[in-house]
């Protein structure tokens, strides 16, 4: 089927633009290997908010999501769970509460990729600016130190506190995993992507044993600020990525 007859009987979908944009991420971070089975969820505020937001539907596969699939939910309804199309308990507890106590919180990318999950297991869980990369974060995480189990409704409300600060783009689960944050998806995602290949360059240079090149701060936190204001990189990094989804598998788009 082509890409044109695919989004023609779709458009009437509410938000369908932003439903586009959260599948191609699904797609490509299960193409990256940073999901984890059935598991894991990405969200996107969708009112001014931040208390209406789609989110993946229960149980299905990063790689099988479609736009029509996401499912439109209310932060704010205490009836959520109880519905035919309920989410997974757990990304109700944790986008849920992100999505009631934190507007600044548009994207919400909650994974448990292999290098962000060891810097997550490390007694230390702290990245430091040791390459490009890895600065360009230096200030804007944040670590969770006490993880309660499954992010059921209250473990998610703890966890939204520690993101008050909207300086916070990152919070490094402690024991679990990474979250990001975003102010759409093209920007949680690029952040989420670079977030990864950082702590993969800091857990293969401990494999090392030898000494770490750690920048300073006042030039980390230059290349950080550089980072933030550098024009378009990730509005243009998701674009290429549904162009070659467009190509390749468009069905996403359905």
């Amino acid at each position: 089927m082509s890409l044109a007859r695919l989004k023609e009987p779709l458009t009437n979908l509410p938000f369908y633009d932003q439903r586009v944009d959260l599948a191609c991420a699904f797609r490509w971070t299960a193409r990256l290997n940073m999901h984890e089975a059935v598991a894991n969820h990405f969200s996107l505020a969708v009112n001014e908010d931040g208390s209406r937001f789609l989110m993946n539907p229960n149980q299905v596969h990063f790689s099988r999501v479609k736009a029509s699939d996401l499912l439109l939910i209310d932060a704010n309804d205490p009836e959520t769970l109880k519905g035919p199309d309920a989410p997974d308990p757990t990304a109700w507890g944790l986008h849920g509460a992100i999505h009631r106590n934190v507007p600044h919180a548009r994207c919400v990318m909650h994974v448990h990729s292999i290098h962000a999950t060891v810097l997550a297991s490390l007694a230390d869980s702290t990245l430091p600016p040791i390459d490009q990369n890895s600065a360009a974060f230096f200030n804007r995480t944040v670590v969770d130190e006490h993880y309660g189990g499954l992010a059921f409704e209250e473990e998610g409300e703890r966890c939204s506190q520690l993101l008050a600060n909207p300086k916070h783009k990152v919070m490094i689960m402690g024991n679990h995993g990474v979250l990001v944050i975003g102010d759409s998806v093209a920007d949680a995602f690029n952040r989420m992507f670079y977030f990864e290949r950082a702590a993969e360059t800091y857990i293969k240079a401990l494999w090392t044993g030898r000494p770490l090149r750690v920048l300073s701060d006042e030039i980390a936190e230059k290349t950080a600020s550089e980072m933030d204001d550098y024009p378009g990189q990730a509005d243009r990094h998701l674009a290429e990525l549904k162009a070659i989804l467009d190509e390749q598998e468009p069905v996403y788009r359905s």
